[in-house]
């Protein structure tokens, strides 16, 4: 496990001891396997931002349920892992989860409007 991964569990065990840690690291696991050999655009493996966004989310202190669906929003969409996958290891909330972030780029956006000035 890197190390980032094993700060986020810290920093979950300091707000919240009674994490299920073995079904954090059942999720972390899955995810790193999934993505392997997948590389972000700065080169670095992808597992960083799904580690990353739980570190988020561990920072808003939300419960074991959002940090694992945290650690697993981009396995549906970017590898062989299914929505059946998801729901048969790691429950109906953790899957219904994820199955909401992959529709979130579903949902079209108004463009941002610059809040600059003209002068």
């Amino acid at each position: 496990m890197d190390g980032r991964y094993l700060e986020l569990k810290e920093k979950i065990l300091k707000y919240n001891p009674g994490c299920d840690i073995e079904l954090l690291d059942k999720a972390y696991a899955m995810a790193k396997k999934a993505h392997e050999g997948q590389l972000r655009e700065s080169g670095e493996p992808y597992i960083t931002h799904p580690v990353e966004v739980a570190h988020i989310l561990a920072d808003l202190e939300l419960d074991c349920t959002a940090i694992i669906a945290g650690l697993l929003h981009d396995t549906v969409e970017d590898t062989n892992c299914t929505f059946e996958d998801i729901k048969e290891q790691f429950g109906d909330a953790v899957a219904t989860l994820v199955d909401g972030v992959t529709k979130l780029d579903k949902i079209p956006y108004p463009r941002r409007r610059s809040s600059r000035l003209k002068t």
